[in-house]
């Protein structure tokens, strides 16, 4: 055993002692109750000191700290504590979409998909398309990390590879790579008009002639790095510590039958047609879900129901197979499949409640926002320029992360703090919004503040029911370091040879 330990890399022992000292720590749901009275109680004290900023995304309000220990706090978190709950973001669109999931899983459909799809691809492409995948998803707002996650440990188990490090993989995609895609999603929208009020500030003209796609060629690229390094990371590193797989999904892999066949063709036929009716609603321009913006179809009502679009899309095929293999007779084994997969996410529901009071409070007490500006005024006060408040900026917006979740809420809060500072030192405000996507996903999915990082967790637990925090947080470091490092290499090179982020969006800023 002293032997095996002397081999192991200085990195290796890092992680764990990360893992030894998170798993330290109680049960998830304990952990997030007992983080929840720490903000009451930090609150009372942070707020005794009468500490009080200026809201940068509101110019003349102030922002205060909330004692939730006041008796405005108390009514607070006793009128609250239902809605937290219920307003936890991630409980409806993992409940809803996992209805349709569950009647693809129990009918047979995914386990015919995944047997014909480990079959026909070679072992050493898994990763990597997975990854890619993963990075993918981001188009699709968050249905990624309920799709994804769970099914790439679905894929390892299959391989009799360890299916923690497939969840791993799809989480550190989803999570690290959300900035970085091949096509623009609601996020780019989201971001650009930030920045584009926080430029106007200083350059009005210039803010106009800014647009949505303005870091565009930054995240193809940044998408094929993700993916190379995420792979790289999975199989060197992570795949190799979690070690071999011996669950119950461990035995060789059985060839699709033909009734098996049949039912995977009919379900892709309902898969084609879905789509296609799917498309009316928002591709033509009489389509009833299509936005009026300039964007029409990333800015639509249609992208902000893919949760209902998703559930249906994995609900029809289900059906179809189960109908073609006979493994749904009736609406009764329909209604079956649904509530046996709920019955799977029991712990994910318990879970949810401590962790929606938990980040509720801290977004209510405005902590982490005040911390964030705090740390704006001092990296703003180093009067530094150049490189240096670029990677400052970067690593301020990835510590900020920790504890601020919302990409939104946090943009919102550092746009009118650094856009400003970076045109003055010469940075573009594309460059700015591209350094802070950046930082902003590199940190994801290392923070129990991530409101899907609970939802990690309790799919995580399904394969090992001892799965904690530091066990969670120790197998996705690396992806978390190694993204970090790559993406702001890249960004540093793109910024030395001045290339422009995206249609008419240059990094540097010429008054």
């Amino acid at each position: 055993m002293a032997e095996n330990a002397k081999r192991k890399g200085f990195f290796q022992r890092f992680l764990d002692f990360v893992e030894r000292t998170g798993n330290r720590l109680p049960h998830p749901v304990t952990l997030f109750a007992i983080l929840a009275v720490m903000v009451i109680i930090i609150s009372a004290i942070v707020a005794g000191f009468d500490i009080s900023v200026e809201d940068p995304a509101e110019p003349g309000e102030t922002l205060e700290v909330l004692n939730l220990l006041s008796g405005e706090g108390i009514n607070y978190i006793f009128t609250s504590m239902v809605d937290n709950f219920i307003g936890f973001a991630p409980l409806g669109v993992v409940l809803a979409t996992m209805l349709g999931i569950g009647v693809c899983e129990q009918s047979g459909l995914i386990s015919a998909c995944l047997r014909g799809f480990v079959l026909a691809i070679p072992n050493r492409l898994i990763t990597a398309g997975l990854m890619f995948a993963a990075i993918m998803s981001s188009v699709a707002s968050d249905a990624g990390y309920v799709v994804l996650p769970p099914l790439g440990a679905l894929i390892y188990s299959a391989l009799n590879r360890h299916p923690l490090a497939g969840l791993a993989t799809a989480f550190a995609g989803v999570s690290g790579g959300f900035s970085a895609n091949l096509l623009l999603s609601a996020t780019d929208p989201m971001l650009a008009e930030l920045t584009r009020n926080a430029a106007s500030t200083i350059d009005p003209q210039y803010a106009e002639t800014m647009n949505i796609a303005m870091n565009y060629w930054f995240i193809i690229v940044s998408t094929f790095l993700l993916t190379i390094v995420g792979t790289w990371v999975s199989e060197k590193i992570v795949e190799p510590r979690l070690g071999a797989w011996d669950g119950e999904f461990n035995g060789e892999l059985e060839q699709i039958s033909s009734t098996e066949k049949r039912g995977v063709t009919w379900a892709f036929v309902s898969v084609f047609i879905g789509v296609g009716l799917m498309s009316l609603l928002v591709v033509p321009e009489w389509g009833p879900m299509r936005g009026d913006g300039p964007q029409p179809i990333v800015e639509s009502p249609f992208m902000e129901s893919l949760v209902v679009v998703l559930l249906i899309l994995f609900f029809i095929p289900g059906l179809v197979y189960g109908i073609v293999t006979k493994e749904t007779r009736s609406d009764k084994d329909v209604v079956k499949q649904m509530s046996d997969t709920m019955s799977s996410m029991a712990m994910f529901i318990v879970l949810a409640f401590t962790a929606g009071q938990f980040i509720a409070y801290f977004d209510e007490t405005n902590l982490g926002l005040i911390l964030g500006i705090y740390g704006g005024e001092f990296l703003n006060n180093l009067d530094i320029g150049g490189f240096p408040v670029l990677i400052g900026f970067l690593l301020l917006t990835a510590f900020i992360n920790l504890f601020v979740g919302s990409a939104s809420a946090k943009w919102a809060m550092l746009a009118p703090v650094f856009v400003p500072i970076m045109m003055q030192v010469g940075f573009s405000p594309e460059a700015t919004q591209a350094t802070y996507r950046v930082a902003d996903s590199t940190t994801n999915i290392i923070t129990p503040l991530m409101t899907y990082f609970a939802v990690i967790i309790a799919f995580a637990q399904q394969y090992d029911k001892k799965m904690g925090i530091g066990t969670l947080i120790s197998v996705m470091l690396p992806f978390s370091i190694f993204f970090l490092i790559a993406w702001s290499l890249l960004l540093l090179v793109w910024v030395f040879f001045g290339w422009d982020l995206g249609p008419n969006s240059p990094i540097y800023y010429n008054p």
